[in-house]
């Protein structure tokens, strides 16, 4: 039983209102933040990175697949593991229905990882994804995307996720990045890392609305109640998850 105020719909009105101002003031920050990053500089890619795919090697400037813009999931599947990150999974969950409504509007997207395609497709077909997912097996695409970390570098304080020093131990973390392309050049535009991809997964928002919230205060950490879709009745978490247990921080 939860212990929380109980009023009239006539008493409720009030701090509803209330809450209002501030929903559409965070609306309106958002906007904001949107144009903020919109505006950020860009960073022209001149390193030749290739992509191991279906229908055979690809270059960054193939995945946009003819549209201009283009978004890339670094999802957690090193080449050691035999299936993807749960949180990453989680996150790849929400694609497949905006993939139409994101090509409407000149983007393509693409998960990358660097486990090879022969245990990608089979991790894809389980979760009975649509998406385009490639592997970076072999290519520093990864590394220079600060999602994938090499131990002389963590230990040396090169290695940085979320635009600070590494300072855990890990192979792979997750994150968005996006480009553009115009004429044959291809442009970095943006990257976010830890809790800033959370507004691209819609459940979270759904979950949000409710009485309940997250419900995550007395969890081992916010990650551990997640599982693969198909896993929901099992009791065993991913050990990819146990890294993010010191969160990297937000956004």
């Amino acid at each position: 039983m939860i212990d929380h105020p109980i009023v009239t719909r006539a008493d409720s009105l009030a701090p509803r209102l209330e809450l209002l101002a501030r929903e559409k003031a965070f609306t309106r920050a958002r906007d904001d933040l949107a144009r903020a990053r919109r505006a950020l500089p860009w960073v022209r890619v001149d390193k030749q990175y290739e992509f191991e795919t279906l229908s055979g090697r690809k270059n960054l400037a193939d995945l946009f697949a003819g549209r201009s813009q283009l978004i890339v999931q670094h999802f957690m599947f090193s080449p050691d593991w035999d299936e993807g990150c749960v949180g990453c999974s989680f996150s790849a969950d929400h694609v497949d229905g905006a993939l139409p409504h994101i090509q409407a509007r000149d983007a393509s997207f693409v998960a990358v990882s660097r486990a090879p395609l022969s245990k990608i497709e089979p991790f894809k077909r389980r979760m009975g994804w649509r998406f385009d997912w490639v592997s970076s097996f072999g290519s520093d695409f990864n590394y220079d995307f600060n999602v994938s970390f090499r131990r002389e570098d963590i230990a040396e304080g090169r290695a940085e996720y979320n635009y600070r020093p590494l300072d855990f131990e890990i192979g792979d973390l997750s994150g968005v990045s996006t480009f553009i392309k115009q004429g044959e050049a291809v442009f970095h535009t943006y990257s976010t890392f830890a809790r800033g991809d959370e507004m691209l997964m819609t459940a979270y928002m759904f979950i949000d609305l409710l009485p309940k919230g997250r419900d995550e205060a007395n969890l081992k950490s916010p990650s551990s109640w997640w599982r693969h879709h198909d896993r929901y009745d099992a009791d065993e978490r991913h050990s990819c998850c146990q890294a993010m247990d010191g969160d990297p921080g937000p956004a």
